[in-house]
């Protein structure tokens, strides 16, 4: 059963935006599809439920100046079926594809899993490694935050209380990309671990490389050790494989009831590695 609460509903960005100026303990609600479940379960009880899912443009895919736009109130199931997605920001495409139920992916939102924070989020890996970066918004201004930076700690992110996030911008390169999920099933359930991979290549040589985890740490992260040992390197089996191993160095998971700590460092090793594989085709 729900707590109590007292639910607002807006059609209009400035409006919301000036409520959560003026109000504290709201919670923003799109899709609900993470925000209900934690209600029920008493881990947020707001004073305010403000609904903005019918605000208009707040939902689109665009391609625009060299970059990816996508809002805020996009639905997984408009990414997992669109084919600008697919062309500029595969591992994006990649997670949508594994994102729960189609029941879900048609209610959820990009916005909501990103700013529910979950550690396990399948569209955070994605865009971190994609280089993307959030654009949040409140009655003072607009400011963008890397999604590097965008995730505090489960169920904090760098928005302050008066913001909201209006758009996601993904940088539009010229890379390999991967991602991959790891569940106790083979999908609609909550990742174990999962990895991303952003590769540019100049020859055999790392030009670039971006590698984010999910589930392993208290938020997504990147596994720098791992991308500084293949950096400006000409890449091999061997060389990645060593650099897999470093990403022990970069995450902090825990036992819970979806795997080991354990269980988790072993296959973050693996999957980063099979990754990289897989994208260049040994």
């Amino acid at each position: 059963m729900l707590p109590s609460f007292e639910y607002v509903a807006f059609n209009d960005l400035n409006k919301a935006l000036d409520f959560l100026t003026e109000h504290e303990n709201v919670k923003p609600i799109a899709g609900g599809t993470d925000l209900v479940v934690q209600m029920r379960a008493r881990k947020i009880v707001p004073q305010y439920v403000a609904d903005i899912e019918e605000i208009p443009d707040l939902r689109y895919i665009q391609e625009e100046d060299g970059a990816l736009r996508l809002g805020a109130l996009t639905k997984i199931e408009d990414l997992r079926r669109s084919e600008i997605v697919r062309r500029y920001a595969p591992s994006l495409w990649l997670a949508a594809q594994e994102f729960a139920t189609w029941q879900v992916r048609n209610v959820a939102t990009l916005g909501g899993n990103l700013s529910n924070a979950s550690p396990a989020a399948d569209t955070a890996t994605p865009l971190i490694a994609l280089g993307a970066k959030a654009v949040v918004k409140s009655r003072k201004g607009e400011r963008t935050i890397s999604l590097d930076e965008f995730f505090r700690g489960p169920g904090i992110t760098s928005m302050r209380p008066d913001e909201l996030l209006v758009e996601v911008v993904v940088p539009i390169e010229e890379a390999k990309h991967n991602f991959i999920k790891l569940g106790k099933r083979a999908t609609h359930v909550l990742s174990i671990v999962n990895v991303a991979l952003m590769l540019k290549l100049e020859g055999e040589v790392v030009k670039d490389i971006r590698i984010a985890l999910g589930a392993v740490a208290p938020t997504p992260v990147r596994a720098r050790s791992a991308e500084e040992a293949l950096k400006g390197k000409a890449i091999s089996p061997s060389l990645a494989r060593e650099a897999a191993s470093k990403v022990i160095k970069d995450i902090s998971p825990i036992s819970d009831v979806r795997a080991t700590r354990e269980y988790r460092q072993e296959m973050s090793n693996v999957l980063t590695f099979r990754a990289i594989k897989e994208v260049m085709g040994w």
